[in-house]
């Protein structure tokens, strides 16, 4: 059975790799650009699970199965391929600060231990002991939440990608999708028969649409949009040149939305800035947004605003006063998929099709739940091909 992946982000290389390990599958994956490029390039890897203030339904079980399968999967792709990559277990710092709501946080550990998982509370005092790095008035105490992981999401991409072409995945890069042949309109539900792209044509019996913000002018050509906006978010490197508080326990930290995150030898990545199309902005009822004919090419559209990033910087300063001596050694964006008028992530069958399955959308989240995706998009195609006796799961 032959499945085609577009899309090499994370969630197309997850789904590879996941898919790889299936008996009876012939996967190809096509990108335009080569592996972990756009929003997975500059992403922060940080794995906001069980410190996450989602508590039931999909988007929390999406979050607990995908960390608990980092646990396994990072250790399994060091072995299969013998690259390394960056993985901090020692979990996730959340600062509170004085307009937050303790009893909220409270109740959250509450329903965490219920389900099997541990948070703690720290105080002013035991946060100044334990990370001597924080220091900031407002501060009242953290959260800490050590079952929660931070990844270098381009290293994690690569090695899906050489784990998934060792186990027979083919992968082409720099071919693009011109155009879709599909089965007659009043056929019901249609079928996409072949993709015709840069390098020919490509037929499956499933296809697996993973391409972020290309999702959509390739359900365009579906005559099914999927409507997918960008959100482009900033980052920067800065070198301190030695760990901030104890070089032994070097937590992801985060506050108000800024991410302070040790990536070793004193460097620390912060970030992000969420920045909308124009003069748009998430609470806004009145967002301008480009023309969808226009969204071919987003970069264009949002032009990085570094009076943001400046910001972000200031703000991860005030809480780590250290980082004022810090030096900036590169500053990155990337554009992120958000889905315009439904929640994030898009996963499932494209509407009106019987073969073309969708990954896509994760906007803020896209590496944190690849690995529940993949399970998703593996459950969908083997529950279909189990049910006609083709071909079985491999172990």
């Amino acid at each position: 059975m032959n499945v085609v992946i577009i899309g090499c982000g994370v969630i197309g290389a997850a789904i590879a790799y996941e898919l790889s390990q299936v008996k009876g599958l012939k996967i190809t994956v096509c990108d335009r650009q080569p592996p972990a490029q756009a929003s997975t390039g500059a992403a922060l890897g940080v794995l906001m699970g069980a410190i996450s203030q989602k508590i039931k339904g999909k988007a929390w079980q999406m979050r607990h199965t995908s960390i608990q399968r980092y646990e396994i999967l990072i250790p399994e792709l060091e072995a299969l391929t013998g690259r390394k990559i960056p993985f901090n277990r020692q979990g996730i710092l959340s600062l509170c600060l004085e307009e937050e709501n303790l009893a909220a946080w409270e109740k959250l550990v509450e329903i965490r231990h219920s389900q099997g998982w541990h948070l703690e509370i720290w105080n002013t005092a035991k946060l100044q002991n334990i990370c001597p790095q924080v220091n900031h008035e407002e501060i009242t105490g953290a959260v800490y939440s050590p079952q929660d992981r931070q990844l270098d999401p381009v290293a994690l991409t690569l090695a899906l990608v050489e784990a998934a072409q060792q186990n027979g995945v083919t992968f082409k890069f720099g071919v693009a999708v011109l155009d879709a042949q599909t089965s007659p309109p009043e056929s019901s539900p249609q079928f996409c028969k072949q993709l015709e792209t840069t390098e020919g044509k490509i037929a499956a019996d499933w296809f697996v649409i993973a391409a972020g913000l290309g999702s959509t002018p390739l359900t365009a050509k579906l005559n099914q949009m999927v409507d997918i906006r960008p959100v482009l978010g900033q980052a920067l490197q800065m070198r301190v040149g030695h760990p901030l508080g104890n070089p032994d326990f070097q937590p992801a930290i985060t506050g108000n939305d800024v991410h302070i995150v040790p990536v070793g030898g004193g460097d620390y990545w912060v970030g992000a800035t969420v920045e909308f199309p124009r003069n748009g902005n998430e609470s806004s009822p009145l967002r301008i947004f480009p023309p969808l004919k226009e969204l071919t090419n987003p970069e264009s559209e949002i032009p990085p605003n570094q009076e943001l990033l400046e910001s972000v910087r200031k703000q991860a300063i005030a809480f780590c006063p250290e980082l004022a001596t810090a030096t900036i050694l590169r500053t990155w964006s990337g554009l992120r998929p958000r889905p315009e008028g439904r929640p994030a992530p898009v996963i499932g069958k494209l509407p009106g099709f019987s073969n073309v399955l969708l990954a896509t959308g994760h906007y803020r989240n896209g590496v944190l739940l690849a690995p529940a995706t993949a399970y998703a998009i593996r459950e969908m195609i083997i529950s279909q091909g189990l049910g006609n006796g083709e071909w079985g799961v491999g172990e």
